[in-house]
């Protein structure tokens, strides 16, 4: 499959919030707390995609969105309070909401969708990528051991601890 990644755009924001529910359906069934309070919503999706933080990995013989995730650029106030200690201190890319269309699952898009942000994040001219998730995501826990990231400690995320992870880029 040929994908691409981009920007996200108004008219993305329906099939955006389809893989964001299911994933969200997804990680109840596994017994996991993350995303079960409401977050995130449609209008979390239409305020990524109004600021210009949605984007989107694209199925390009198909033009099908297959995952989702926001990326911002220094902006992350919880990052500020970290119990233990960031890698570096300047710039960084921060993504959230990461999540692949339930169709597409098993063929290493998420690891796809992560050398992206790691190519935007050198296209940036940043070398610093920051990342949270949740202790029992299991998954994330094994992309962030994979691409080699490095546990930096734990950040409070909307209420709850959350293991903190940043990768430097050569």
């Amino acid at each position: 499959m040929q994908i691409a990644f981009r920007q996200a755009t108004s008219g993305d924001a329906a099939p955006i919030w389809e893989i964001l529910k299911k994933a969200i359906a997804r990680r109840k069934a596994e017994g996991s707390d993350q995303w079960q309070d409401g977050y995130p919503n449609p209008e979390v999706v239409a305020r990524d995609i109004e600021n210009g933080y949605g984007y989107v990995l694209v199925d390009k013989d198909t033009d099908t969105i297959v995952g989702y995730c926001a990326l911002l650029i220094n902006d992350e106030p919880a990052y500020e309070a970290i119990d233990g200690a960031w890698l570096t201190n300047g710039d960084f890319v921060v993504y959230h909401r990461v999540a692949i269309s339930e169709d597409y699952l098993g063929q290493g898009l998420a690891q796809q969708m992560m050398k992206s942000i790691e190519e935007y994040t050198r296209a940036k001219g940043i070398v610093s990528l920051r990342a949270d998730t949740n202790f029992d995501n299991q998954g994330m826990l094994r992309i962030f051991d994979k691409l080699g990231y490095v546990y930096c400690g734990e950040v409070d995320f909307r209420g709850a601890k959350r293991r903190a992870y940043e990768k430097l880029l050569q």
